[in-house]
């Protein structure tokens, strides 16, 4: 476990790598989950409430979007020195805790949520069941696959040939029978 130790001055001081920390340095500990505690440096009172609280203070004035609204901040207060305290931040813990674990199947489900109500999505449908009732009623040519298409375009284009060239062997031979008489 790493040691921060916090002086008068209000600097942090990392013990292990030998150098002064921001609290910056102290939120990447908490983001990649490195164990971690602050110290009073005169005392050796456990301060690493105080400076966790204080980077989410700070989280919430930069604007980078409330976690903690007014509402969930008053009715947190309400439990402090209330007989349910422990059982609360208990089923806080637990709860965030299953919350982390199906972090990324409540990701899906949110990202399928948004993709249903995407009105692109809901468009594409749309045309996709107009098209199906389109071709419902279309007669049986404009249902043919490209494939089909193509295969009857191609047997057209022989057939035509065959005629021009059975036509032109007739015109020979009529000329051939023309010239013999």
């Amino acid at each position: 476990m790493r040691i921060l130790r916090k002086y008068t001055n209000r600097r942090l001081y990392d013990t292990s790598r030998s150098c002064y920390v921001t609290l910056e340095d102290v939120k990447q500990l908490v983001l990649s989950g490195e164990k971690f505690q602050v110290q009073d440096s005169k005392t050796g009172n456990d301060l690493t409430r105080n400076i966790l609280l204080q980077i989410i203070s700070e989280q919430e004035a930069e604007g980078h979007g409330t976690l903690l609204t007014n509402q969930v901040l008053q009715q947190l207060i309400r439990f402090y020195g209330d007989s349910m305290q422990g059982m609360m931040s208990q089923y806080l813990e637990q709860s965030i805790a299953a919350f982390l674990e199906h972090q990324d199947r409540i990701r899906e489900q949110m990202q399928t949520m948004m993709g249903a109500a995407n009105p692109l999505t809901m468009m594409g449908r749309f045309a996709d069941q107009n098209m199906a009732v389109w071709n419902m009623f279309a007669p049986r040519g404009s249902e043919a696959t490209e494939e089909e298409q193509t295969a009857d375009a191609s047997a057209k284009t022989e057939a035509t040939q065959e005629t021009a060239k059975t036509g032109d062997s007739t015109k020979a031979a009529s000329s051939s029978k023309s010239s013999k008489t």
